[in-house]
């Protein structure tokens, strides 16, 4: 029996992933496991793996489209078998298409004849516009209207090259108003038009993000000058090599979070179709530079981990995300992120919720200063840059200020993280 092929739902928003590109063709043999086909979703571009053995009977979303999740989009097979369902479809598409196209042939020949600049284009009676779902996907990142460009697809049909050879005019009549107006037509605004891939997901996360939620950004220095010796000493005391990151900065920032959000779990949180959940599980996003973008591979358990598994997990899941290789399963279900600026120098920033989370922590660049002690000896303070966005909708100023005093006490108690 042919199996399908579906987009997958890799992470807890994820509504509809982009086919970027197929790595087979119909007609090909895979193994089951083997990537048939490459999509862009939720900041990550992820192979789908065939479910199964067999032969590639049918793809039906192509390279370029839009897929809600859980939608088929191939089938997968024995060579010959037929897809269920898929004969009555056709003959019911074929039917349809031929009661709702049907048109004298004079007045098709005449607009197929009829120059660009009179704006034919492939309608049936109705009024209906054909046109294929690349065709249409790239108008609309390009933003033209569908209603000006001439189809030369089969009844007058507009295909990709129409819209790639579109020239736009300025009709007479035409004025700023009315382009906003098409704007508004399209039901919602288009974040991210006119870039592709991950850097269109990010835009539409990062846009999404800010309009769905009251984002304020409180910024903290915390005294990490005893964390700092607190370092040098646990360097100096164990006989291994510290390689795995054990007692980096971000390891004990990571692991202090953890602690800081178990004594504020209304920080630890979703909020996602008007629906507020505190999370039991601590699950912290590590936000990870790319060349090409942004993710936020996910570490989790953090509370449960020891100093030495956190460090190695923090490693080892931002290498594989560098090279691409990290489980799909690994960039969803954060309940908390942490992104750090400090390697570029920026002290204090305002970093974007990581939606549905209700709170993220960026990290700015260590800092030194000098003070006097109580002897009025001069001393190095060593101070770390915090920037804590949090949902207002969800959590006011006041407990988000007591979770970073919270951090603060962490970290400037090193050895409690130990523990």
């Amino acid at each position: 029996m042919a199996t399908e092929i579906v987009m997958p739902k890799l992470g807890l928003t994820m509504t509809e992933g982009l086919i970027n590109n197929w790595l087979v063709k119909e007609g090909d043999t895979v193994a089951a496991g083997q990537p048939v086909l490459e999509i862009s979703s939720e900041k990550l571009t992820s192979d789908v793996e065939a479910p199964s053995a067999g032969v590639i009977l049918k793809i039906i979303s192509q390279a370029g489209d839009t897929v809600p999740c859980k939608k088929v989009i191939a089938w997968i097979g024995e060579a010959g078998e037929s897809i269920p369902g898929m004969e009555t479809e056709e003959v019911s598409a074929n039917k349809s298409e031929s009661d709702k196209g049907a048109v004298d042939s004079e007045p098709e020949l005449a607009e197929k004849t009829v120059a660009a600049s009179s704006y034919t284009v492939g309608k049936s009676e109705q009024g209906r516009i054909f046109i294929t779902p690349l065709a249409r996907k790239i108008a609309k990142e390009k933003g033209y209207d569908i209603s000006l460009i001439s189809g030369t697809g089969g009844k007058g049909r507009i295909t990709r090259r129409d819209v790639e050879n579109y020239k736009p005019e300025a009709l007479p009549n035409q004025t700023p108003e009315s382009s906003s107006a098409v704007l508004q037509h399209a039901g919602q605004v288009d974040y991210g038009a006119g870039l592709t891939g991950m850097r269109k997901t990010i835009a539409e996360r990062m846009m999404t993000s800010l309009q769905t939620s009251a984002q304020v950004t409180l910024h903290r220095k915390v005294d990490i000058s005893r964390l700092m010796a607190f370092r040098q000493d646990m360097k100096d005391k164990v006989a291994s090599p510290l390689e795995n990151g054990e007692i980096s900065i971000t390891t004990l920032l990571t692991k202090a979070v953890a602690k800081a959000l178990k004594d504020h779990p209304q920080l630890n949180a979703w909020y996602f179709n008007g629906q507020y959940q505190e999370v039991e599980d601590i699950h912290i996003g590590i936000a990870t530079a790319l060349s090409d973008g942004l993710v936020v591979p996910v570490i989790r358990h953090v509370d449960k981990l020891t100093l030495a598994d956190l460090g190695l997990a923090i490693k080892t899941e931002a290498t594989q995300a560098r090279k691409g290789t990290l489980d799909p399963a690994l960039y969803s279900g954060s309940t908390f992120s942490i992104t750090n600026l400090g390697g570029a120098g920026v002290e204090y920033f305002t970093p974007i919720l990581n939606t549905p989370e209700v709170a993220i922590l960026g990290v700015g660049a260590l800092q030194t200063a000098l003070a006097l002690d109580s002897q009025g000896q001069v001393y190095e303070q060593k101070f770390l840059p915090l920037s804590l966005t949090f949902d207002h909708q969800v959590v006011d100023g006041q407990p988000a200020a007591e979770f970073l005093a919270s951090l603060a006490d962490k970290l400037e108690s090193p050895y409690d993280l130990v523990f």
